[in-house]
Order: structure tokens, then C-alpha cells, then sequence
């Protein structure tokens, strides 16, 4: 690595490149998160009608609602992806020396980028909780006549559930995110140890891709359980009475009774669709950004 390449970034600069390589993530891969949804939102003895595959996700919705329906409720997550993305890269880049320091290390290891990745990602459920349930509601296709869009989905449940509502799954959420974060910078710290290293350009691209790959797949195995909850909790309609959990150990047990331990993986194969190759698209990008800010304003 150049001596470019390894000057520390500013947070600002941290903050942009995240952003960046965040919504390149989000515009490839949302219709992969609308299936993950529908596909948590399933409660498997509740019957009707039920899909069966991501594939049949996709061809239901095109068929019945229309293509734009693959993505609809992107404006929130559009919104929070830039702040989101880049809490992740910025928190996870000032989290690591400040780990290093408290624990006397010269470098890196895999135990403190573990607890470097779970704590940005409790700074980044923070931020992300609220938005995300604008999203599921947005995205259940039991609310595609409830809300007009964006702002009429916040107004709404405002008005009818009240500012606390907007809370709702904030503890699965950071369950959700200190998990994926975690797993994938750690996995990452170790996965590039493996890996034979790169001679040009080209392939420290590539090494980035398979790092943030298998990192995302990591990430989305050890965080879909947290995530189920989390989805089932912010689209839960109150008019039905009070919810029967709002917490992701209380949810992932009563699940796992009722559904069976499966159903805590449900949605996992869009998910890990989105989040292994995203990973990658994540990884590269921000790389790309912030060598080329390093080469230009520093």
C-alpha cells in the first residue's frame, strides 16, 4: 500500500465515501430487500396464501401490484443510506484506534476488529431503527393501500400510534446490526490474513470483493434471526391489541415454538443474495472513494 493510500482520512471525508458506496449498494440490490420482507413477514401457520421462493416473490409482485412495487419504500432507506453507510466505515475507522489504544496494541487484531465492527454497529442501529420501520411498512403488502407514500406513512403513524411508535425494534435492530457488523469487519480482518496478497490494482479489487463477500454472507447468517424480529415488530399493527413481543430474545423464542427454528431464517436467501455481493460492492466502492479522495485533496 502507498504511502498515499495509508494516510488517515478525515471523518468528513469518512462520512462522503461511505455515503457513496452505500446508495451504489442500495440502487443494484434493493428489490432483494423488498423480497427479504415479504418473505419475514410470512407467519407460517397463519395460511392463505403464502410465497414460496424468492423467485415467486418477484413474479407475484410484477404480476399483481407491478414492477415499480420492487421498489417501493426506497426513499427511507435512500435518506439514512448515506448517514448509515457512512457511520458504518467512519465509526468502524475511529473505533479501531481508539481500541488499540485502550488495549495497548500496535495493530489490528481479530478480537478488536470484532468489537470494533459490534460497537459501529450499535452507532449505526441508532441512526437506522426509525427509517427502517417507515421501510417495512412501506414494503408489507398488507399496507399497500394504508399508505399514499413516504410522509403519509410517517404522518399516520404519528397520528395513530404516537411519536413512541417510531422506537419500535430499536433493541432487535441494534441486535441486528452489532451482529452484522461484527461478523463482517471481523470476518474481513481475518479473510484478508488467508488470502494471498495482491500485486496490482486489479486484484486488491478483487480481494476486496471476496473479503466483503464472504464477510457479508457471515454478516447476514449471524444477524437474520435479530432481523425477522426486528421486521415482524415495526410492521405490527397495535389496532390488533398489544403486540405479543418487543424484544428480539422474547420474538425469537415465541417464533421458534410456534413456527418452528426455521422460520428465524426466513428471508435469509434474498438477504444474503443482497448482503454477500453487496458486501462486496460495499468494500470496493468505499476503497475506490476514499484512494481517489486520498490522491486529490490530501
Amino acid at each position: 500500500m502507498s504511502d498515499a493510500a495509508a494516510k488517515p482520512l478525515p471523518f468528513h471525508f469518512q462520512f462522503a465515501a461511505g455515503a457513496v458506496a452505500g446508495v451504489s449498494e442500495i440502487l443494484c440490490m434493493y428489490p432483494l430487500d423488498v423480497a427479504k420482507t415479504r418473505l419475514m413477514l410470512q407467519v407460517s401457520k397463519s395460511g392463505g396464501e403464502q410465497y414460496k421462493s424468492i423467485f415467486d416473490v418477484f413474479r407475484r409482485i410484477i404480476k399483481e401490484e407491478g414492477p415499480s412495487r420492487l421498489y417501493r419504500g426506497i426513499l427511507p432507506p435512500i435518506m439514512v443510506e448515506a448517514p448509515k453507510r457512512a457511520i458504518k466505515f467512519a465509526a468502524n475507522d475511529t473505533y479501531g484506534p481508539m481500541y488499540k489504544k485502550l488495549f495497548n496494541q500496535e495493530k489490528l487484531t481479530q478480537p478488536l476488529a470484532i468489537m470494533t465492527g459490534v460497537t459501529a454497529g450499535i452507532t449505526e442501529a441508532l441512526i437506522v431503527a426509525t427509517p427502517e420501520l417507515v421501510k417495512i411498512r412501506l414494503q408489507a403488502k398488507e399496507n399497500a393501500g394504508r399508505y399514499s407514500g413516504t410522509m403519509d406513512c410517517v404522518r399516520k403513524i404519528y397520528a395513530e400510534e404516537g411519536i413512541k411508535a417510531f422506537a419500535n425494534g430499536l433493541e432487535a435492530t441494534i441486535w441486528r446490526h452489532a451482529l452484522w457488523n461484527g461478523g463482517y469487519f471481523g470476518s474481513i480482518f481475518g479473510i484478508k490474513k488467508m488470502l494471498p496478497k495482491a500485486e496490482t490494482k486489479k486484484g486488491e479489487l478483487a480481494l476486496n470483493f471476496v473479503a466483503g463477500a464472504i464477510g457479508g454472507t457471515i454478516g447476514t447468517t449471524l444477524n437474520t434471526p435479530p432481523d425477522v424480529v426486528k421486521t415482524r415488530i415495526q410492521n405490527y399493527n397495535p389496532a390488533k391489541g398489544p403486540a405479543p413481543y418487543t424484544t428480539f430474545l422474547a420474538g425469537a423464542r415465541m417464533i421458534a415454538r410456534e413456527e418452528g427454528v426455521r422460520a428465524l431464517y426466513k428471508g435469509y436467501v434474498p438477504k444474503v443474495l443482497r448482503l454477500g455481493p453487496g458486501g462486496g460492492i460495499l468494500l470496493v466502492v468505499y476503497d475506490q472513494v476514499t484512494t481517489y479522495m486520498r490522491k486529490n485533496f490530501m
